[in-house]
């Protein structure tokens, strides 16, 4: 009895599909929203609307920084404003910031972050249309910046913004 072996080997010069490049191909997306809510001095909701936000080129910039180490601060204040041009990729602060606070939390669930803010009366009092997270008290590094229609905060009212930024 003989048996024989057959070995074929075949190369192909022919480029990877697309279907195939693709498979190995994998975007990564930041996105946010975030939900403010302003109450008046007895607690009551006045206002409350959901708002889609862009992360801006610093934000993204911050976060490829931190895959690195830790050369920045993380992100510590949220600031609104009465500014209304629209947010645009380059912005690196608010058009007219009218108060900034230290976040009240920050919590990390799968691939994304909320951060919450509260500006307590008198702090950003106004017409306010616009929002942004910072890594600094004044100045920093902003992650994030929205404009939004007119949300009339008075002199008595808290507005609370919870901000979720998912990345997927």
């Amino acid at each position: 009895m003989r048996v024989i072996a057959l070995l074929v080997v075949t190369t192909s010069t022919k480029p990877r599909s697309y279907k195939e490049r693709k498979m190995f191909n994998d975007n990564v997306n930041v996105k946010g929203e975030l939900r403010i809510t302003v109450t008046n001095p007895e607690g009551n909701v006045k206002h409350e609307v959901v708002v889609p936000n862009l992360v801006v080129t610093a934000g993204k910039n911050f976060i490829a920084s931190r895959m690195e180490g830790t050369s920045s601060n993380v992100m510590s204040h949220m600031g609104i404003g009465t500014g209304t041009t629209a947010a645009a990729v380059g912005d690196t602060a608010l058009e007219t910031q009218a108060g900034r606070v230290s976040l009240t939390s920050t919590t990390v669930t799968s691939n994304s972050v909320a951060y919450v803010a509260t500006f307590p009366a008198g702090t950003g009092t106004g017409a306010i249309t616009e929002a942004g997270i910072f890594n600094a008290s004044s100045g920093g590094t902003m992650l994030c910046r929205t404009v939004f229609s007119v949300i009339n905060k008075g002199a008595a009212d808290t507005l609370g913004i919870t901000w979720t930024v998912t990345v997927n």
